[in-house]
């Protein structure tokens, strides 16, 4: 059962340097998007795959969105005094967590389709995986201007190359975090000794994502959903 995640994380201890001037006074994953903030829309996601625990990472004017996850059952726990980003954010969150691979989950993006927790839990295979990190094509991307991040070979496996967007879900292993000596670092660093051995895995999310990391995704995030689903 160890193989299997059983814990949800999500990202939520940004600064939304990029959603300014709409978190001046407010966290961005507390930032309304068709009626609720960005955060419920991520929560949202997670039934399908019936967590034991639910961990949320804050430090950026985390009282109001304690307050608001606190009442929906999800643990918080507070970066303080420094932010430690994504990789330094999941290992300190792995006392509540526990030792299985979790899902983690950014919450500044809205996804069109297919739910792609459940579709993670239904490809994983932790004998070959380290990790496994759903994508998008640029081209299904909405408010994104870059270019992408990864390729999928035939067998599944990641590579760094244009193409494909990491959307911001995955399941992943934590047992190596242990061997990065800082506190503040990416995921990109637990994903490059991964890559290493090419245990990083992916797959092509079949609908549409959205970026709302920045004022102008929200309208176009809305667009995008049905307000039978809200």
């Amino acid at each position: 059962m160890c193989d299997l995640p059983r814990s949800v994380m999500l990202f939520a201890a940004g600064f939304g340097t990029r959603m300014k001037p709409l978190t001046d006074d407010l966290p961005k994953p507390m930032i309304e998007v068709a009626g609720k903030p960005l955060v419920d829309h991520a929560l949202s996601l997670t039934s399908a795959v019936a967590p034991q625990i639910i961990v949320a990472n804050l430090h950026y004017k985390p009282e109001p969105l304690e307050r608001h996850l606190t009442a929906r059952g999800v643990q918080t726990v507070l970066e303080t005094p420094d932010i430690l980003d994504t990789g330094g954010g999941l290992r300190n969150a792995l006392p509540a967590l526990g030792p299985a691979p979790v899902f983690t989950l950014n919450t500044d993006a809205i996804w069109k389709g297919p739910n792609p927790l459940d579709m993670l839990q239904n490809a994983w295979e932790p004998a070959r995986m380290d990790a496994l990190l759903m994508c998008i094509p640029v081209a299904n991307t909405h408010a994104y201007k870059g270019q992408g991040d990864f390729q999928i070979n035939a067998q599944g496996q990641i590579t760094r190359a244009p193409g494909l967007v990491y959307g911001g879900a995955q399941i992943i292993k934590t047992d190596r975090l242990v061997e990065i000596d800082k506190a503040c670092f990416s995921l990109n660093e637990l994903w490059n000794l991964m890559l290493t051995d090419t245990r990083v895995f992916g797959l092509c999310y079949p609908g549409q994502w959205c970026d709302v990391g920045h004022p102008g995704g929200i309208s176009i995030a809305e667009a995008l959903i049905d307000h039978s689903d809200v």
